[in-house]
């Protein structure tokens, strides 16, 4: 009986039409196309996926840090071992949104992550993916955009010429910078001129904070780099008068549940302060993160905040339209993909 409740479950969560805002490319890779790519390019790695498995995605079992989840891409990095794999992986991406009924989607990827194993020049690797990803949501439907993220455990000549690469993408689908990387040991301010900069070229701005920082990082994301969004911040509750500063200012925050378990964030997934947020009158979106590194899909994390985490239907489709209303799109494309879907998610759920 109860697998049977929950198959019902999962059948409603999958049907709903989503919007994703926070999903890296790098934490989006099928572990069969892994397995491929080991065997054809002969990766010194395991070519079984028990054996692959615990490399490239969170297992029970094993400590739930933020080393132990940073340390996954170092394997991950790895599989970027031509145009032709860089091309499919990004394809790949977006073709399991389309599966998930995923509307809308907001892809970051890091230019370095890309061409590091090889020494591509970061503009033809990036350049790569852009290309991809564009025919990819043309030929699956699903509307896509593209952030180009930068690392603070990284120099800022590389962050430099990833914000040049996204100015001369605005063209092809790039809509924003994003900072992220190794939060609790490397500061985000000598980022600070670059981000001001690309705001003035016309890109929009989301900066990881209040991950594995303090809610004293998600202060610093709005009062000084001025942050549309923010990736995580879950830690905001644990200052009011940054939980104050966000109700004020109404970033929006790209909340990822799992993610926030599996690197250690949060002690228990019942303990997450998704709903705490919510009930502070924060503005609040569901995301995935790093799918493949998590085992997870956008379904399971809408499953998860209501079935789990006590959201109701509402308050699901309330963090869904967010999510939507802080898409980096011209107001009359946002405005429309509101609308559309406010009446899918009616159709869905009987709701008007």
């Amino acid at each position: 009986m109860q697998s049977d409740i929950q198959h019902r479950h999962r059948i409603f969560y999958k049907s709903l039409p989503k919007v994703e805002l926070h999903r890296h490319l790098e934490g989006s890779l099928r572990l069969s196309t892994m397995l491929e790519i080991a065997r054809e390019y002969q990766l010194d790695m395991p070519f079984d996926a028990d054996k692959l498995r615990p490399m490239v995605q969170v297992q029970a079992g094993e400590p739930f840090s933020h080393q132990n989840f940073l340390s996954k891409f170092k394997t991950l990095r790895m599989f970027y071992q031509s145009p032709e794999v860089i091309q499919r992986i990004a394809r790949e991406v977006v073709a399991d949104a389309a599966a998930d009924n995923v509307r809308y989607m907001e892809l970051r990827f890091t230019p370095m992550a890309l061409a590091q194993i090889k020494d591509y020049p970061l503009a033809e690797a990036a350049g790569w993916a852009i290309d991809s990803v564009a025919q990819a949501a043309e030929d699956y439907g699903v509307q896509t955009r593209l952030i180009v993220s930068v690392n603070r455990h990284e120099s800022v000549e590389i962050a430099a010429e990833a914000a040049q690469i996204a100015v001369d993408g605005m063209d092809k689908g790039v809509v924003a910078l994003d900072l992220a990387g190794q939060e609790a040991d490397f500061q985000a301010a000598p980022f600070l001129d670059l981000f001001k900069e690309a705001r003035q070229a016309g890109l929009h701005m989301t900066i990881h904070a209040g991950e594995w920082g303090g809610p004293e990082n998600v202060i610093e994301a709005i009062n000084v780099f001025q942050a549309e969004r923010i990736g995580h911040g879950v830690r905001v509750t644990e200052d009011p008068e940054a939980v104050a500063l966000a109700r004020e200012q109404q970033p929006t925050f790209e909340v990822c549940v799992t993610s926030n378990y599996q690197s250690g964030v949060v002690s228990s997934l019942e303990t997450h302060p998704l709903p705490a947020m919510l009930e502070s009158g924060l503005d609040v979106t569901i995301n995935t993160d790093d799918p493949s590194l998590s085992q997870i899909d956008l379904s399971d994390e809408y499953e998860l905040a209501c079935e789990n985490l006590g959201l109701s239907i509402e308050q699901l489709r309330e963090c869904m339209l967010s999510a939507a209303e802080a898409a980096f799109l011209p107001d009359e494309k946002r405005t429309a993909l509101v609308e559309s879907l406010k009446a899918e998610f009616a159709e869905k759920n009987g709701k008007e």
